[in-house]
């Protein structure tokens, strides 16, 4: 089956009219291109059941864009962590060419995608990290680096806050992309917010466009230092979250 070029475009269009976001409708033929490149490589790379465009455009770009409804400095350094087919990191950086994105991801054939795709779309602010979150917030080059993280990963909300607070400086923002579990997550996640020096700033919630669900936007600010503690080693986090 073809993808649909019109119809992403239009949908996309119509969904950033939608949220008030009108000053990215000149990026919509980046966004063509680099949805135009998921569907291509999905065809032998799994990285993505979001193929058809009217999905494509509202769950995938216009989702990711979301963010941007609320208010950012210009330029800023990012964290895509466990950004997968390189949502929402890619949409950011070509919204946003004054934010240096950084996409994580622990399998690299999707990173070889993502520097190929990034080539292609000539981004000059966006990089690629071949490593486990775990890892990556041990690392020094990495560690307390970024003033903004975000994050779609599928993974419950304490494993995230552990996987991705470290990466933040202190006094930046971790952003975590929910679904109807947002508010119930979070009452659970009392124990790693007071033990990661974290505190629950904002929740942001939207309805999608087209009746395709509705998104929580949960953004975090970092009070201090990450304890020396955390995170714990690879897969520590998952089997037994905070």
């Amino acid at each position: 089956m073809s993808f649909d070029k019109k119809v992403f475009q239009s949908t996309l269009e119509f969904g950033l009219k939608e949220l008030e976001l009108d000053e990215l409708l000149p990026s919509l033929p980046a966004f063509l291109i680099f949805a135009e490149q998921v569907i291509e490589t999905n065809r032998t790379l799994n990285l993505t059941r979001i193929v058809a465009p009217e999905e494509m455009a509202i769950k995938n770009f216009l989702d990711s864009l979301a963010l941007l409804r609320l208010d950012w400095p210009g330029e800023l350094r990012c964290l895509d962590l466990g950004t997968g087919a390189g949502f929402p990191g890619v949409p950011l950086a070509l919204a946003r060419p004054g934010w240096s994105l950084t996409l994580l991801d622990s399998l690299q054939k999707r990173l070889r995608f993502l520097d190929s795709a990034t080539r292609e779309l000539g981004l000059s602010n966006l990089t690629t990290l071949h490593a486990r979150a775990e890892d990556a917030g041990r690392s020094p080059d990495h560690r307390e680096s970024y003033d903004l993280v975000v994050s779609r990963a599928v993974a419950h909300l304490p494993v995230l806050l552990e996987l991705a607070t470290p990466l933040v400086k202190v006094g930046g923002r971790f952003v975590a992309y929910k679904g109807s579990e947002a508010s119930s997550e979070l009452e659970e996640s009392s124990r790693a917010l007071r033990e990661l020096k974290v505190e629950k700033e904002h929740m942001f919630e939207i309805n999608l466009p087209l009746d395709m669900g509705s998104r929580s936007l949960i953004i975090f600010r970092k009070l201090a230092s990450t304890p020396s503690s955390y995170p714990r080693r690879a897969g520590v986090p998952n089997k037994s979250p905070l």
